[in-house]
């Protein structure tokens, strides 16, 4: 056996206490004392060599040699099938036990190596025999001696497949194919059928078609009905309608929790005629079946080539079929398959968790670290919004001391004071609303400045928001004041009082209500809370995202577009403002009427910032190059870069199109990198303006030629003329700010992931460029040590050895995509190729995330995970997207993800973008929480807001 030496021996614990004694005479199976001894499993592999590798000696139940290997053709040596046992004794010691235990695994591996070397030698010998006769012959003699060495290369791979079956393999297995994913416990999820067999049984008796409803399998209904057929057929059943007694057989096998019940369950739902043998058409049916449970339309499309794929890797003898083992030997050996397409994405597999501060802490200590915490996160909010609350109480209180002195407060009393002082708060920010949304002001102060540092600009829009809910109690405040409280009380004064206090203000006679509403100062004050009702109505999240449903012609009212027109009502509302501030019954010098004051910086940046688009608008002339509709709606827009438009990776821009409207201007992430030629955006179609955007450019696109993605396609070649477009940017959002940090975790959800396409592109062009430097550097090395005497004077290599020093400062960058629609992965399957091919170094890590497949382990995706893995090792190509970035099923185990980047990026510094929906965005948020709190990796979080 000086082959065995070859291979390295890894022996398992040898921590048993005790002192026992080896027996090596004794079967397990014989021994009247079996119940009270403990066994020990030895783990030998089969090498191609013909040589016996001992892997593992670790106590464990007995595995019978014999029972793996029945069936097969192949006769067990009889001094391997008894297994050695160990029984404690306190007569010997620890060394005595481990050195008789391993002298005696070696002798057993020994001698089964031997003989099975001789079986493998012999076998090896008919084969080839076997192998010269069947290629000698061409008739019917010939063909029987090939089928019968393919039955015998058969029976070989089996007894392989068979020993290859450990413990650990196993207990893997059972984490995969399972029917039910249900997180209640057995009980309580039976109950749950009964009381759905209770509802859809008639006289007793549910229907075959009730099935999947029943068993909670509603959105997989062709898949249960396979599966109740299955159950039948074993049954001998051949009626449509089962009992309760029947049910509960049926859902007692498919959650067995033993990975060959389940097995065997999936093998008969292929093998419908019961012969034992899967075919390629019946692997093709299940295919289908699979690819249709989870509404993978391209995959039932291909569901012949991947049967045939599937043929290939089972059956290399060309028998026709497969069995039940082979079945299981792929199941087993998936995740080999995938370790050899994850280099492709280079998927780390360190999950461990290296935090600190796991101990417990007091409830004090808790306490402190998260107040901590949350000022660490939020001081930037915390002292803008501190600052701006200080602001309007002290305007607040500087009205109401002032007119508490005035004579109108011995009539009007505290309802003066109160509403003077609101109206004070709503000058004030009716002029800062306007700052937030001066994008230009922004981005030229978060590029050129460091006020980033200080001020929390992506917050924009949510300060933009908040000081809107102030103007609505602004308002209340001084609108409900005036016209509840002031006016009133105005009218209902004695005759005295007022020619004491109020008469040289509202004139010699004493004025009615209706007086006091309809002059200038009472007019203008009701338009503008009307015209802010409108607004602020049709701005909500309600309105806006057509969340409210109208009956026409009011759904025109919802929308995006209802939001954009209305919120330019605010033009008629500054103006309404400025002749309301001007003509106050209670002041009438100038200088003392403050409202035009208070407006005019802010209404001046802005305006500008308007005009300027209007300019930019002109001068920003783009020619479309190529337009493409994907599937989701998705159009995709790629036009030339103007030679003024200069851009961060995730900034954005705005754009018009005339042919649609030609006043609506709507944001969109640049897809493209700075270094690109050409801008693009990707627009999903999500409200009325996009709609008509994808029906303009849809008349204008034709189907694709062969070998182009998308629906529908239109470049420069196309005969039909394609709509102008103007746009107008570049303007600033959080992840412009990516360079900040050496480590990037980029969330896109859908169409959220378009910011991040661009950072991908710049990060993969610098990677490019960099390792162009580095052969240039090495190039102009090797002809420098070639030159005689100028080595140290080249005044070149002066000049670009400096540039050595310059690395790409992210050193990382992980890239999850989440998408519900299988056609999504067109969008950006270009880049993910380009990333897979050109990143040697691996920068870039990328996972895509399908939700509409079930989880990794359901029996509904089990057969498609199998293909998926087999086409991904053998052709690099994952059969969902694409490309060569595998796409998992589900979603992420986020909690598990910043573990990795944990375990990975120890003590570092990450910055974690998100875009998408903002239930995922809390829950984010909180897992940074978490994470910056156990331990000193910490995680910066920033999400997209449009």
């Amino acid at each position: 056996m000086s082959a065995i030496a070859r291979h390295e021996r890894r022996w398992a614990s040898d921590t048993v206490p005790g002192r026992p004694t080896v027996s090596a005479g004794t079967s397990p199976g014989t021994d009247s004392t079996s119940a009270a001894e403990e066994f020990v499993e030895v783990t030998l592999d089969l090498q191609d060599d013909d040589t016996i590798v001992l892997r593992s000696v670790e106590p464990a139940s007995v595995i019978n040699i014999d029972d793996g290997v029945a069936g097969s053709g192949y006769e067990t040596p009889a001094s391997v099938s008894r297994s050695p046992t160990i029984r404690r004794s306190s007569s010997r010691g620890f060394r005595q036990f481990s050195q008789e235990l391993k002298a005696e695994a070696v002798a057993k591996a020994r001698q089964f190596s031997q003989e099975l070397k001789s079986e493998l030698r012999r076998f090896s010998w008919s084969h080839s025999q076997a192998s010269r006769a069947f290629s000698s012959s061409s008739g019917p003699n010939g063909a029987g001696g090939g089928f019968e060495t393919a039955l015998a290369a058969r029976a070989l791979r089996r007894q392989r497949a068979q020993l290859d079956r450990t413990r650990s393999g196993a207990h893997k297995a059972l984490r995969g194919l399972k029917f039910i994913s249900s997180k209640s416990n057995g009980v309580d999820a039976w109950n749950e059928v009964q009381n759905s067999f209770d509802r859809l049984s008639k006289d007793g008796f549910l229907n075959r078609a009730d099935f999947a409803q029943c068993i909670g399998m509603k959105d997989s209904k062709e898949f249960a009905l396979e599966l109740f057929d299955a159950l039948s057929r074993k049954r001998r059943l051949k009626v449509d309608n089962i009992n309760r007694e029947e049910l509960f057989e049926f859902w007692s096998q498919i959650t067995d929790q033993s990975f060959d019940s389940r097995l065997q369950i999936f093998f008969d739902m292929v093998d419908k005629n019961e012969d034992g043998r899967i075919t390629e058409e019946e692997v093709k049916e299940i295919i289908m079946l699979s690819a249709s449970a989870n509404r993978l339309s391209r995959l039932k499309e291909q569901a012949e080539e991947y049967a045939a794929l599937i043929m290939e890797e089972l059956d290399p003898e060309g028998l026709g079929y497969i069995e039940l083992w082979q079945l299981e030997t792929l199941l087993l050996q998936k995740d080999t398959y995938l370790n050899y397409s994850q280099a492709l994405s280079y998927t780390s597999q360190a999950l461990s968790q290296n935090l600190q501060g796991l101990r417990k802490k007091s409830p004090i200590r808790r306490m402190s670290r998260r107040l901590i915490y949350y000022l660490q996160e939020n001081w930037k909010r915390l002292w803008v919004l501190t600052l701006w609350a200080c602001i309007m109480t002290g305007l607040f209180t500087w009205k109401f001391i002032q007119y508490k002195r005035k004579d109108a407060f011995h009539i009007m009393g505290y309802c003066l004071s109160t509403a003077k002082g609101g109206a004070e708060t709503l000058k004030f920010n009716m002029a800062l609303i306007l700052l937030p949304v001066c994008r230009n002001t922004i981005t030229w102060l978060r590029s050129t400045t460091k006020l980033g540092y200080a001020v929390p600009f992506d917050d924009n829009i949510n300060f933009h928001k908040t000081i809107a809910g102030a103007i609505v109690i602004g308002i209340i405040l001084h609108a409900g004041d005036h016209l509840a409280c002031d006016f009133p009380r105005l009218v209902s004064t004695s005759e005295d009082n007022y020619e004491k206090y109020l008469k040289g203000v509202f004139g010699d006679n004493k004025p009615s209500y209706g007086d006091l509403a309809k002059g200038v100062e009472g007019v203008t004050g009701i338009l503008m809370v009307i015209l802010m009702i409108i607004a602020f109505t049709l701005a909500t999240k309600w309105f806006r995202r057509n969340l409210i449903k109208l009956p026409k012609p009011f759904s025109r009212l919802t929308g995006f577009n209802a939001f954009w027109y209305s919120h330019h009502l605010f033009v008629i509302v500054y103006v309404l403002l400025i002749i309301h501030g001007t003509k106050l019954y209670l002041v009438h010098k100038w200088y003392l009427k403050t409202t035009w004051m208070y407006l005019a910086v802010p209404v001046l940046l802005y305006t500008s910032a308007r005009i300027l688009r209007l300019f930019r608008s002109g001068l920003y002339t783009v020619r479309l190059g190529k337009v493409a509709i994907y599937p989701g709606n998705v159009l995709t827009l790629q036009m030339s870069k103007p030679p003024q438009f200069r851009y961060k990776s995730g900034q954005y821009m705005f754009v018009q199109c005339p042919a649609v409207s030609p006043f609506e201007w709507h944001p969109f992430s640049i897809t493209s990198a700075p270094g690109d030629d050409y801008l693009s955006v990707h627009i999903r179609q999500l409200g009325d303006w996009t709609q008509e955007l994808k029906r303009v450019f849809s008349e204008a696109c034709e189907p694709p030629v062969s070998g182009k993605s998308g629906l529908l396609r239109a470049d420069e070649t196309t005969k039909k003329s394609l709509p102008k477009l103007k746009i107008d940017g570049p303007y600033g959002a959080p992840a412009q700010d990516y360079k900040k940090y050496d480590v990037l975790l980029l969330v896109g959800l859908g169409i959220g992931a378009t910011p991040f396409i661009s950072i991908l592109k710049d990060l993969l062009n610098n990677i490019i460029k960099m390792e162009e430097m580095a052969d240039s550097i090495s190039d102009i090395s090797r002809g420098s040590d070639l030159s005689v005497g100028s080595t140290t004077d080249s005044p070149s290599l002066n000049k670009i050895a400096p540039k050595r020093k310059k690395t790409l400062k992210t050193t990382n960058a992980y890239f999850y995509w989440v998408t519900r629609e299988q056609g999504s992965f067109d969008w950006f399957k270009g880049v993910m190729n380009e990333v897979a091919e050109l990143d040697q170094r691996g920068v870039i890590e990328m996972h895509n995330y399908l939700t509409s497949v079930y989880e990794e382990g359901d029996a509904r995706s089990a057969l498609i995970t199998m293909v998926q893995a087999l086409n991904h090792a053998k052709n690099g190509v994952d059969i969902v997207s694409g490309t060569r970035v595998r796409t998992h099923f589900a979603r992420p185990n986020w909690k598990k993800v910043f573990n990795k980047m944990c375990s990975k990026h120890y003590n570092g510094r990450i910055g974690v973008f998100y875009c998408g929906a903002p239930v995922l965005a809390k829950e984010l948020s909180k897992l940074c929480f978490e994470f910056n709190e156990k331990g000193p990796t910490k995680f910066e979080f920033h999400k997209e807001h449009f």
